[in-house]
């Protein structure tokens, strides 16, 4: 549970500081998301998916002490 807590406070704190510096940038990004299909969504969402899996898994495998 303590690294649940800990990934979400990072999730917030990652998210925070896109909308405090740069949310003009942010929002043309919305824009341009809002322009995709479905399935490109799913596919860039299953690529973010995979990516996270995989930098968590060389974290806890490589870094571990």
């Amino acid at each position: 549970m303590d690294y649940f807590l800990t990934a979400l406070g990072l999730v917030l704190v990652i998210e925070g500081l896109l909308y405090a510096l740069v949310p003009g940038h942010l929002r043309h990004m919305l824009e341009t998301l809002r322009a995709l299909s479905d399935e490109q969504l799913r596919i860039l969402g299953t690529v973010a998916l995979a990516l996270g899996v995989l930098a968590v898994w060389l974290a806890q495998t490589f870094l571990r002490t």
